[in-house]
């Protein structure tokens, strides 16, 4: 049996159709694969796994994967990961979200989650539009972009999530595109391993509305872009301000050590004994 063969047999359910249902170019799909690869390479079992998800194109995700699941309401995904967490501290926690269930009406309990420091990894996949409600801007949506909620242009300046949960407090962060998929395995496997609030940004097209409104027609044309315009963040530190404009700097951004929630209260609990 191949790998491929392992994986599909082992963590998919086969009692969901295939092909998924988001569209030709996502990369959602891509995003499935690789934090299925980091999962069976960290060695978890199946069992160990609890996958959260909210309201959007990724709240799908965890349908099709045989871990503990659980399909949330809009921007309470690291709300439920929380409890689930406190409730059940051995479980590994995964909180998959959309830049705006994450960092919109997600977004006070995106920063306090990192503030907290709870032992939770949330993936949230940037396609900087809603895209399953019809393109309206998102808050990661670039300034000036027109959009089916800004057709003279968006006024707003854009979140950069991974400075946003860093300030925050969480103490690893990391970045990828979905072109970059072995990257993207790769952080996600540190991810879930590190102890404590762990931020994966995904960097992925949506060819439906994102591509449309920026001129970009085909997956291969904004996979192209994301290939083109991607730094390492090594090589990034090197480059000025204005060098980085436009650029998506990608690698691990923070990986340090701090006390979590759940050890701090144990903690506590033992001294008050």
């Amino acid at each position: 049996m191949t790998r491929a063969e392992h994986l599909i047999h082992r963590y998919l359910r086969s009692s969901k159709r295939f092909p998924h249902v988001w569209c030709p170019g996502c990369g959602i799909g891509i995003l499935l694969g690789a934090l299925v690869r980091a999962i069976d390479s960290n060695g978890y079992s199946k069992d160990d796994i609890m996958l959260i998800s909210g309201i959007g194109c990724s709240g799908r995700l965890p349908v099709y994967l045989d871990f503990n699941t659980l399909h949330t309401t809009h921007g309470r995904a690291l709300t439920f990961a929380t409890g689930i967490k406190l409730a059940k501290p051995k479980l590994k926690v995964i909180a998959v979200m959309g830049d705006g269930d994450a960092a919109s009406i997600g977004g006070n309990h995106l920063i306090h989650a990192a503030r907290r420091n709870i032992d939770i990894t949330a993936i949230i996949i940037n396609n900087q539009i809603y895209g399953m409600t019809g393109g309206q801007a998102s808050p990661t949506t670039p300034f000036g972009l027109h959009t089916s909620s800004t057709p003279f242009g968006h006024l707003e300046h854009p979140f950069d999530i991974s400075r946003l949960v860093e300030a925050a407090g969480a103490p690893f962060v990391a970045r990828s595109t979905v072109y970059h998929a072995r990257l993207l395995e790769h952080v996600i496997g540190k991810a879930i391993a590190k102890s404590g609030f762990s931020v994966v940004e995904v960097m992925s097209p949506c060819v439906t509305h994102f591509g449309k409104w920026t001129g970009m027609s085909s997956a291969v044309e904004m996979m192209q872009w994301q290939k083109d315009n991607t730094v390492q963040v090594d090589k990034a530190r090197q480059m000025t301000p204005e060098e980085l404009a436009g650029k998506i700097v990608t690698g691990i951004l923070v990986d340090i050590e701090k006390p979590t929630f759940h050890e701090e209260h144990a903690r506590i609990s033992r001294e008050m004994r």
